[in-house]
């Protein structure tokens, strides 16, 4: 709690602090300026550790990394105007990928608003534009509000799909007396199935005898129910790029894109399909933008949204659920079957590692490389070659290990701030960002705060010169590269010069036994693979 003070005599900038901590805040994600402060005074004596990055933004992208590796809400606070901007690429991520975010900023004194008087980070409507892609947004007018904000921020994040929430305060409302505040934690309450709509699931699971299961981010909490479900059904289960990591080794899995044709086939001939927790969204179904996803026979959608059900492909049976609620209830209601699922999930898993070019083999391959030095890691990815490799193919052993900014919003310089906020929520696991020497240089200041926080990242970058996958894609279109080749800096001196130790491979042989030591040592380092002058990086 903050200080010593009696309740009563807490500003509502040291009271909101007071309330992150009641609910479980233990890491913040900011820079402070004149109109935070206030929010600054509460922070200096609460149990909340506060993380400085270089940019807004990056105290979004920790935020996201810091979320998805903890599974609570990451909190940036930021300043009114040019911060909370700089902060909208982050939080817009965020919503893409349901990652629950709550940023609290400033903004200037309640008679100014709407005025347009030229203040200091001045915006039209603040809150207007905040609203218009954020889960909410509030504008903190009256100190006596705080308790119920600070509550209904935390039941939209934990109740629904998750994402950003945004709460302003205004500049002379942050110094006000806060009154009595109950520091009491908010307790979502979340959907589940009715009896009648089980039985229905139920009879549809067991009229089929071809079943798959698809799993998207909002299924990895329920792995144990999952495979429960997948055994019982005898169903192969395609993990989307946010579900690597469930089912690990389980001759039921198939860790394939189901943009890749081995996948669709699986499902086109499937007589029932169940999607848990995923949006069947362009860049995990339908990644190359051919509309040749199939139509789906019996096809049942499970979702905490009910707005996602709604959209399209449309379910014969939607469920408004969390996916553990419904699998746990659903699998007393089942009797076993045999479907061959382990052949026909076996069949998917060659046929389309088979399908995919030698390219893409070999950076797969340098994937499973960084897992079997470091069976722990979490590799969290930038938009590049390899990431996208994984995101076609990878199989891994425990989810929540890999995700990335290549799918959904697919913000480049994600990488290196979320590697950072996932070191933050994860420490004792090694954090690898994966990234290119473009997507780098977007966020390369953050090799600073990364060295500030003492995170146990190992910056892994992978230089092709350029934008190397728009410069393929100009080639394919029949126009002419323009724009693809930014000059990159000397990676290794740059980290140096922010007291890293780095080293550029001459050979991938040398991978293994350089991460490993990498993750012997307290801190940040960095490692540098070309794509061509490193032996082995490429198969071409």
């Amino acid at each position: 709690m903050s200080g010593t003070k009696p309740s009563q005599a807490r500003t509502v900038g040291e009271a909101l602090i007071d309330l992150l901590a009641a609910n479980g805040v233990e890491v913040v994600f900011g820079i402070p300026g004149v109109h935070t402060v206030e929010l600054y005074r509460g922070l200096a004596g609460s149990t909340i550790r506060h993380i400085t990055p270089r940019h807004e933004q990056g105290a979004g992208f920790m935020a996201d990394g810091y979320a998805r590796v903890t599974g609570k809400p990451g909190v940036a606070l930021v300043i009114t105007g040019p911060g909370l901007t700089n902060t909208i690429t982050a939080m817009a991520q965020a919503r893409q990928d349901s990652v629950p975010m709550l940023v609290i900023s400033g903004v200037n004194r309640r008679n100014s608003l709407g005025q347009g008087r030229g203040l200091l980070h001045e915006l039209p409507d603040q809150s207007a534009m905040m609203k218009s892609f954020a889960l909410a947004s509030h504008t903190l007018v009256d100190p006596a509000e705080l308790s119920a904000v600070i509550a209904q921020a935390f039941a939209i994040m934990g109740s629904s799909r998750p994402g950003p929430v945004h709460i302003e305060v205004p500049t002379d409302v942050m110094p006000l007396p806060a009154g009595d505040v109950a520091l009491r934690p908010t307790v979502p309450a979340r959907p589940g199935a009715d009896a009648a709509t089980l039985e229905r699931l139920a009879a549809l699971c067991d009229g089929a005898t071809r079943s798959v299961i698809l799993c998207g981010g909002g299924a990895v909490s329920a792995g144990a129910a999952i495979t429960a479900l997948a055994e019982k059904l005898d169903a192969p289960v395609v993990l989307t790029t946010n579900a690597r990591g469930l089912l690990a080794r389980h001759p039921l899995r198939v860790p394939a894109s189901p943009s890749l044709a081995a996948a669709r086939t699986l499902i086109a001939e499937a007589d029932l399909v169940i999607a848990l927790g995923t949006e069947m969204g362009q860049t995990d179904y339908d990644m190359y933008a051919d509309g040749a996803f199939p139509a789906l026979m019996n096809f049942v959608r499970i979702d905490i949204d009910a707005l996602q059900l709604s959209r399209a492909p449309r379910a014969d049976l939607a469920v408004l659920s969390t996916v553990e609620a419904v699998v746990a209830a659903l699998l007393p209601r089942l009797t076993a079957r045999i479907g061959n699922g382990a052949a026909r999930a076996k069949s998917a898993r060659e046929a389309a590692w088979n399908g995919l070019s030698a390219k893409i083999r070999t950076e797969i391959e340098i994937i499973d490389s960084i897992y079997l030095a470091l069976p722990d890691a979490i590799i969290v990815g930038d938009s590049t070659q390899p990431v996208y490799a994984g995101n076609l193919y990878l199989d891994i052993d425990r989810p929540l290990s890999w995700f990335n900014a290549a799918t959904g919003f697919g913000a480049l310089g994600y990488g290196p701030p979320a590697a950072i906020g996932a070191a933050i929520g994860a420490p004792g696991r090694p954090v690898i960002c994966l990234t290119g020497d473009g997507g780098f240089q977007f966020s390369l200041a953050e090799l600073g705060s990364a060295v500030d926080a003492g995170a146990q990242v190992i910056f892994l970058v992978w230089n092709n010169d350029g934008y190397q996958e728009i410069e393929n894609y100009m080639l394919e279109c029949g126009i002419e590269p323009e724009g693809v080749k930014p000059s990159a800096p000397d990676f290794a001196a740059i980290a140096g010069a922010f007291g890293l130790p780095a080293l550029r491979l001459a050979d991938m042989a040398e991978l293994g036994p350089a991460l490993a030591a990498a993750a012997e040592r307290k801190g940040p380092s960095l490692i540098e693979i070309h794509q061509t002058r490193t032996r082995g990086a490429s198969a071409n």
